[in-house]
C-alpha cells in the first residue's frame, strides 16, 4: 500500500513583521523639533533645510515649522543631471 507519512507543520509558515516605512508628515504639515518626517531605505528623499538624516536614513526635523517637498535637479560627479526629491522645514 502506497501511503505517505504525515510530516507535521510546513516550513514556510513564517512572515517578517512590517517595517512601517514611508512619509509620516506630508506637504504643509506642522512639525516640532525631532518629529520624524520620512522613514525610508536609502535616500529616496534627500534632507534639505532644517532636516537631518539618521543612520537608517530616517529624515527628522531640526526646527519647528512647516514641511515642504521639492524636486530639484542635481548634478552627479559624472556630470549627469537627475531629479531629486528634497524635504525641508520652513
Amino acid at each position: 500500500m502506497a501511503h505517505k507519512k504525515s510530516t507535521g507543520s510546513t516550513k514556510s509558515g513564517r512572515d517578517s513583521r512590517p517595517k512601517y516605512l514611508g512619509v509620516k508628515v506630508y506637504h504643509n504639515g506642522k512639525v516640532k523639533t525631532g518629529y520624524i518626517l520620512v522613514r525610508q531605505r536609502g535616500t529616496k528623499y534627500q534632507p534639505g533645510e532644517n532636516v537631518a538624516a539618521g543612520k537608517d536614513w530616517t529624515l527628522y526635523a531640526l526646527k519647528e515649522g512647516t514641511v515642504k517637498f521639492e524636486t530639484k535637479q542635481k548634478i552627479s560627479f559624472s556630470g549627469k543631471k537627475k531629479k531629486v526629491k528634497v524635504v525641508k522645514v520652513v
